[in-house]
């Protein structure tokens, strides 16, 4: 993981080891294997042009904050042809890191509103980070350009097509309501 003409960024970073009044800044551009690795985990065809740079900073006593900017791009299949989709990806990412804060240990557990914060780790993990951000960042239905879902009809051959009853639909006696509320 090195940067391009610059000083090499470690990609994990102890917090007990950083300045605890100015904020440590980093710029992390992973090597092909590390790039060959992270694809194969998010299941792309592709991946190129990954970086990962911003700022960690003190925040009070005992917390910290990143911001940073990911950029990537990504080769996924269409969802509807499979045909190859390249998507260029450009995030901010933020994270606080809490000393008063506590991870559920249960299997299950109902997320907090406030989802960029974690509870305070001994060292923050840059390509954990990463691979998280592009991960959350990836189109969920890729699509080719030109290319629409279309609709499925589903009947025999030769048969006329089934016209839906307004009646039948769920939300049509509340339209109606309405209708006649406006009169």
């Amino acid at each position: 993981m090195t940067s391009q003409g610059r000083k090499r960024t470690p990609t994990r970073l102890r917090l007990g080891a950083l300045p605890a009044r100015e904020p440590t800044g980093f710029d992390i551009v992973p090597d092909a294997a590390a790039l060959e690795a992270l694809r194969e985990r998010l299941g792309l065809d592709g991946l190129r042009k990954v970086r990962l740079s911003g700022q960690l900073a003190p925040m009070g006593r005992e917390d910290w904050r990143l911001d940073a900017h990911l950029g990537a791009t990504i080769v996924q299949p269409c969802g509807v042809t499979l045909e190859p989709v390249t998507t260029r990806i450009e995030e901010d990412v933020t994270r606080r890191y809490l000393a008063d804060r506590v991870e559920p240990d249960e299997a299950e557990a109902e997320m907090p509103a406030d989802d960029d914060a974690e509870a305070l780790p001994d060292s923050v993990d840059l390509m954990r980070v990463l691979e998280e951000a592009l991960a959350l960042a990836l189109p969920a239905f890729p699509r080719a350009p030109g290319v629409e879902l279309g609709e499925i009809e589903a009947r025999p051959p030769g048969a006329a097509p089934i016209e839906a009853d307004p009646a039948e639909r769920p939300f049509a006696a509340l339209a109606e309501l309405k209708k006649r509320l406006d009169g």
